[in-house]
């Protein structure tokens, strides 16, 4: 019976780490990421995540331990589509703060008749500058509350509905503490899995000064259009 309760636990843990990789958890991960400087800061960015993802999955698992409600189809689907609007804000955001930032390829603000605008300005090698102030301001990444939403978000959503039907099986064959602890050991294994990518996923930015100046902003730049193509062809799945 106790090495039974251990496989159980263990395959929690175990799928808790894959589920951290999932193509639209790195996605929405790797635009925050993009931000820090240090693994550390980075590493500090797959936590949240994780106690968000986590918080949300445990809540909605007490609903199945307690009163045997799962998610309805209709709201996870539309949880998922979500999570694809929010890939695609998310990556059209740094997209914006990336072309802002850089010398050749960046965003103007103008005003016209007391109405401000912002253009897209390039410029070739002779005539590249530098950002003025104005342009610049003090960026210091997504504040750690909304890394905390984005992991509630994508625990509520997509596959973490598949996780409250293994639930119910632990359930079924055990009992309501060993479905909290599945929860709880199945949300550790995310949040260690998400650490362990978004610190690979920050090494590059965080080795950023010792690269030539445009590799950082090319790395930020095809994160940030990756993100957004990922978004709409996830956001595109789920509707058809």
């Amino acid at each position: 019976m106790l090495n039974s309760i251990l496989l159980t636990l263990g395959l929690g843990f175990a799928l808790g780490l894959k589920h951290a990789t999932e193509a639209d958890h790195l996605a929405a991960v790797s635009t925050i990421v993009s931000e820090r400087r240090s693994v550390l800061g980075a590493a500090r960015v797959g936590a949240l995540w994780g106690l968000g993802h986590t918080t949300s999955l445990f809540i909605a698992g007490l609903f199945v331990i307690v009163l045997g409600i799962a998610i309805p189809k209709p709201l996870a689907n539309a949880l998922e589509f979500c999570v694809a609007v929010m890939i695609i804000a998310l990556g059209t955001r740094l997209l914006f703060l990336s072309l802002r930032k850089s010398r050749r390829v960046h965003v103007h603000a103008h005003s016209h008749d007391g109405d401000r605008h912002f253009h897209l300005h390039f410029h070739d090698g002779h005539d590249e500058h530098p950002l003025v102030q104005s342009h610049e301001g003090r960026h210091s990444g997504l504040s750690p509350w909304r890394t905390f939403l984005v992991g509630i978000l994508h625990g509520l959503a997509g596959s973490a509905a598949l996780t409250l039907l293994v639930l119910t099986e632990v359930m079924r064959n055990g009992s309501p503490i060993l479905g909290l602890s599945y929860l709880l050991i199945f949300g550790l294994g995310s949040i260690g899995g998400m650490l362990i990518m978004s610190s690979l996923i920050g090494l590059p930015f965080a080795l950023g000064s010792r690269f030539p100046r445009f590799l950082p902003e090319l790395l930020k730049v095809s994160a940030a259009a990756s993100s957004v193509v990922f978004g709409f062809y996830y956001g595109w799945q789920i509707i058809s």
